[in-house]
């Protein structure tokens, strides 16, 4: 076994190969780039090497600093994780020609799944089963298109160099295919290097499922059983759950046995994931094998009881797998969200800012939770939004559900958008919870999903109102204790006033929603006129800072987080955002509406798709950016036309700069 190795990777993946690694007395090495100095997985790594600045391109997308760091520090291995160098067999080489140990698969396997086209073609040979579509290597547009014909419509367009939803497009017709081929080939060059794609046959409502399998250096090689991985946006996996709801036995054997025949046609060792389409009529289809540890691996771990990192260490050391096929069993339900800071109401959009409040649930033998980021942290432009992964284990799926919906329920965190709301309604949809899964399920039950902003319940009023009445309490009993004049009436907080009841009016703002609660001091109590009727209220904080809180008889329990006059009131599983007595209200202006199209994400500009002067129809194209390797396409808001454009293709832009000017026509 190995003495030390160096994690070629950043964030809560790093944090999870450390704690194996530690677990088995291996020494960890982590490497950082300028943005990451003060990161969790630096802080956890018993040394930590600086290899570059900010972007990825100029860190960990480096692989001879990160060599050089390898070397420098006396590692014998590298893990790479999963992104940045993880399927990179130039990087895999790279690590044998500098006597290291690639803990991951031969150079040759990463080669051949490297390309989709070509792991395709070796999966036929191999007698796997495949989707029809067009796999070759002549990639001009004319061949693309016949292809495109033979294939039939519906059809995907998908990069063959990569994964994870980028430079992947649905095209529904054939108006539609130029313009998503050209998108998908500029997010494939942009994530990956490489512009070229591969086209399938769309399958209306098939279910993603793939299969764990693991191989060692003596031509043994197992499965791990199977995840259901098929709610998803962007493509990108969002709920991932083993085993697969409704799975038999029959078929689980055939997956797996698929799966390992794939691994062994590629001379496979270590961890690997064979990616299948499982359709309605229960036929399956080989999509991709990821040459690395997948995103999803701990619902795997839960309901095996196995490390799968201590797996790739034991196996990339030369040891043989640590239990064959019939010693494997499942045991119980684990399902595996991902908590990022994006915003799904704007199609997802990455949510840049700090953690200024960050409060998982508490861990126990049915929580776990994986990440990399601590409260203060920020979520920068230069990586994954991710905030963690947050998977729960119990004895059979229904258990399961219950405990994800309670741990959804509290996770708390404040200074960036989440998709905390929409996972929790994925989790309570009565779809999911009948587990009637496959890949259109967030397009499907959209209008649950994404219910409209409710306002603000009395509830939530009178928690706001009575945090920020305790908190002015006691600082009043904070100054009182400086060397002024105790008796001072300055320092006193019970709304006394002349001829008049002792009362405060609260004005909150929720939007373009002005709410104002009084608040009539009562002898032990507060006596709130909200917008449902009065309420007698009264509370305390607790150690954490939570408010505990008698509403009206009614015992409650929140938390409240101040930022400036920003409030936010956690409560009952939800985040409500209030303004206290704000009086600097965006301009239309301001808030890009009003004649100017504003950055919706600081990004760069790809493509300038007009020119000044020029007359447009409602959606229509304008601009695309692109943060974090993801698109977003600008559109007309309304017929019009283009008065000014601010930046060129190439420009950098900070959310909500101005990118043009456009002028509506009347009406529109």
């Amino acid at each position: 076994m190995f003495d030390k190795i160096l994690i070629a990777n950043r964030g809560e993946i790093a944090c999870r190969i450390i704690r194996s690694a530690r677990r088995l007395g291996i020494g960890t090495v982590a490497v950082y780039s300028d943005a990451d100095a003060n990161a969790r997985h630096v802080a956890l790594a018993d040394e930590a090497w600086h290899i570059g600045g900010a972007p990825a391109l100029e860190s960990y997308l480096r692989p001879e600093r990160i060599l050089e760091a390898a070397r420098e520090s006396g590692a014998r291995a590298v893990h790479p994780g999963y992104g940045f160098m993880a399927e990179n067999a130039g990087f895999a080489a790279g690590c044998a020609e500098a006597g290291l140990c690639f803990i991951g698969p031969p150079v040759a396997a990463i080669e051949a799944m490297g390309s989709k086209s070509a792991a395709k073609k070796i999966m036929e040979e191999a007698g796997v089963p495949l989707v029809p579509g067009y796999h070759g290597q002549d990639q001009q547009i004319g061949i693309l298109q016949q292809a495109a014909g033979r294939i039939g419509y519906p059809l995907l367009i998908k990069a063959s160099a990569g994964g994870g939803g980028k430079g992947m497009r649905v095209v529904n017709g054939a108006a539609e295919f130029d313009d998503a081929l050209a998108s998908a080939r500029r997010e494939a060059k942009a994530a990956f290097g490489d512009d070229q794609v591969l086209l399938e046959r769309y399958l209306t409502r098939p279910r993603h499922v793939e299969i764990q399998v693991f191989a060692d250096s003596r031509g043994n090689a197992v499965h791990l059983f199977e995840r259901d991985c098929s709610i998803q946006r962007r493509h990108q996996k969002v709920v991932e759950e083993a085993p697969a709801p409704g799975m038999t036995q029959q078929l689980r054997a055939q997956m797996g046995e698929a799966a390992v025949a794939a691994a062994k046609a590629i001379g496979y060792e270590g961890a690997g994931t064979v990616e299948f389409l499982l359709d309605e009529d229960g036929s399956f289809y080989f999509m991709e094998m990821n040459t690395r540890l997948q995103v999803e691996h701990p619902v795997t771990e839960m309901i095996t009881g196995q490390d799968l990192v201590e797996w790739q260490l034991r196996v990339a050391a030369g040891e043989v797998l640590p239990k064959s096929q019939q010693e494997l069993e499942i045991g119980g339900h684990a399902i595996e969200v991902r908590v990022y800071a994006e915003d799904p109401d704007r199609d997802f959009l990455p949510s840049i800012g700090t953690l200024e409040h960050l409060r998982p649930p508490a861990e126990n033998a049915h929580v776990r939770i994986d990440t990399g980021v601590c409260q203060g942290d920020a979520v920068s432009i230069h990586y994954d939004p991710m905030i963690a992964k947050l998977i729960v284990w119990d004895q059979d799926r229904t258990s399961a559900v219950r405990r994800l919906q309670q741990a959804l329920a509290d996770y708390q965190v404040v200074g960036v958008t989440t998709n905390l709301r929409f996972l929790a309604s994925v989790a309570k949809h009565p779809a999911f919870v009948a587990a009637e899964l496959d890949t259109g399920f967030i397009e499907r039950h959209r209008g649950d999903l994404f219910p409209a902003a409710e306002p603000a319940s009395d509830d939530v009023l009178a928690l706001a109102a009575l945090d920020v009445l305790l908190r002015r309490s006691h600082e009043a009993d904070r100054g009182a204790t400086l060397p002024l004049d105790p008796c001072s009436p300055w320092l006193l907080t019970d709304g006394w006033r002349l001829n008049s009841d002792n009362h405060h009016t609260l004005t909150f703002h929720q939007g373009e929603t002005t709410i104002e609660v009084v608040a009539h001091y009562r002898s032990e109590c507060y006596l709130l006129e909200l917008p449902g009727g009065p309420l007698q209220v009264c509370g305390e904080l607790d150690g954490q800072g939570d408010l505990l809180a008698n509403l009206g008889g009614r015992r409650a329990r929140a938390t409240a987080v101040r930022r400036g006059n920003e409030l936010t009131i956690l409560f009952q599983g939800r985040s409500h955002c209030l303004q206290l007595d704000d009086p600097y209200l965006l301009t239309d202006e301001q808030e890009g509406t009003g004649g100017s199209l504003t950055a919706p994400m600081p990004g760069k500009v790809i493509s300038v798709m007009v020119e000044a002067g020029a007359e447009v129809k409602q959606g229509s194209p304008l601009m695309i950016l692109e943060a974090m390797k993801m698109e977003h396409t600008i559109t007309a808001p309304g017929d019009g036309r283009v008065t000014a454009l601010h930046f060129e293709a190439g420009a950098l832009v900070n959310e909500g700069e101005e990118l043009l000017a456009f002028e509506a026509v009347e009406g529109s």
